[in-house]
């Protein structure tokens, strides 16, 4: 099991540097450089000739290469799952993965055969941090610490925290899609301020989208501050949750610079692109907090009338009445 769990890691690594890879391609205005799809000017996808990558081709054929990889690799993936894993829901979870790669991939298709529509494109954004997030939790239910006995948390106001968190911040890249697709990156030149005002004098449709993210991102940072604070006050003593936490502190922090630099550098393709890759590790890390917080809230079934906790203790309990009836 701990190959499967190495291998899930892996799929969740190719599926950050897909996301870096499309975010590339979207920086760069290179969706429609290859015109046909799925092959590439006629060409097999992958015995195009690299001499012929070139501008805005390199970029959107390398996209293509690698998210042909990823998918290749969910393949395996859900039926190595289905195969060794006990866990019914688990292995249900494989197969989503697969399910969700095969969606993305034809979705991609999609936006380059009807020429970029901003509500697919949008989707086809939408669908890689959802199959981000599927692999991501694939690699965290198999791992070792996963499955381990620990204490629960007991704590449903961190429980209900993370989870609102999570969403705030998969709303969050979701309006930052819908900016990025609808050309309204830069529909407020200006930061901190909007125009010389805390609030834009003027709104057109891409103004009130570019000042929803902004807004979106007050929210989002504000979430992750207070989560943090309940964990190093309550859970202080727990790693399994301060480590993230603080690790999603700093993800936050970058991804807000990050957001004034876009603005600031005229929407430089690399900075661009990092702030979207970045989102998905801000969304990532939030997503591994809210696992471990809902697991360790979970108590273990009881069998045979005696819980799993209480379990483990009942060798020091028959050692420790051997010795008083001795």
């Amino acid at each position: 099991m701990i190959w499967l769990n190495r291998y899930a890691k892996l799929v969740a690594a190719a599926t950050a540097l897909l996301i870096a890879a499309g975010g590339m391609v979207t920086s760069t205005g290179s969706g429609l450089s290859v015109p046909d799809w799925p092959n590439t000017y006629g060409w097999f996808m992958f015995s195009f000739p690299m001499s012929k990558w070139v501008g805005g081709i390199r970029y959107e054929h390398t996209h293509r290469l690698i998210a042909s990889t990823v998918g290749f690799l969910t393949i395996i993936l859900a039926f190595w799952t289905w195969r060794v894993e006990p866990r019914a829901w688990v292995r249900r979870l494989g197969f989503a993965a697969l399910g969700a790669v095969i969606l993305q991939g034809l979705l991609g298709g999609l936006t380059v055969l009807l020429l970029l529509p901003p509500a697919i494109s949008i989707g086809h954004a939408a669908l890689a941090q959802l199959f981000f997030c599927i692999t991501l939790t694939l690699a965290v239910v198999t791992s070792p610490s996963w499955k381990a006995l620990s204490t629960p948390a007991n704590d449903v106001m961190l429980r209900r925290m993370t989870l609102i968190t999570t969403v705030l911040i998969y709303c969050q890249i979701l309006v930052g899609a819908t900016m990025r697709h609808v050309g309204a990156g830069l529909a407020i030149p200006t930061f901190p301020l909007a125009f010389g005002h805390v609030v834009p004098p003027v709104w057109t449709s891409g103004i009130a989208v570019h000042f929803a993210h902004r807004v979106g991102a007050l929210i989002v940072v504000s979430a992750v501050l207070a989560v943090a604070a309940h964990v190093w006050h309550w859970h202080r003593r727990r790693p399994e949750f301060t480590r993230p936490a603080l690790l999603l502190v700093l993800f936050v922090c970058s991804q807000a610079t990050l957001g004034a630099f876009v603005v600031m550098s005229s929407l430089q393709p690399i900075i661009n692109t990092a702030h979207v890759v970045n989102g998905a590790l801000v969304l990532g890390t939030s997503l591994v907090l809210t696992l471990r917080v809902y697991r360790h809230g979970i108590q273990e079934p009881a069998i045979g009338g005696i819980p799993a906790a209480a379990r483990a203790k009942l060798p020091v309990l028959e050692k420790h009445l051997r010795g008083v009836r001795g």
